[in-house]
């Protein structure tokens, strides 16, 4: 069944617009195409570094993780030595 209107007058061969004559919609739909693909390139590499980034802030916070419990030991250490010496320092006050 043919639809009238539609491809009349169109030289035989130039059906490469799926018949729609002069409509550019081969040229739309490469066009389409080329940008789907394109922003699929996109997403997938936004998504990759998002998986990246989510690593490195696991990474990170382990990382912090480890400095503060490090240095609250370090600290009461700190303390401790000060009491020592403060104590130390003291007595050698008082035996003067």
């Amino acid at each position: 069944m043919r639809r009238a209107g539609l491809g009349e007058g169109v030289p035989p061969g130039s059906y490469g617009n799926y018949g729609y004559a002069n409509s550019g919609y081969s040229a739309c739909e490469e066009e389409n195409e080329r940008l789907t693909e394109s922003l699929r390139s996109k997403v997938t590499a936004i998504k990759s570094l998002s998986i990246e980034i989510g690593h490195e802030v696991k990474t990170q916070n382990k990382l912090l993780s480890e400095m503060v419990s490090g240095y609250v030991f370090k600290k009461f250490d700190l303390i401790f030595v000060n009491n020592k010496i403060s104590t130390f320092i003291h007595f050698e006050i008082q035996r003067s």
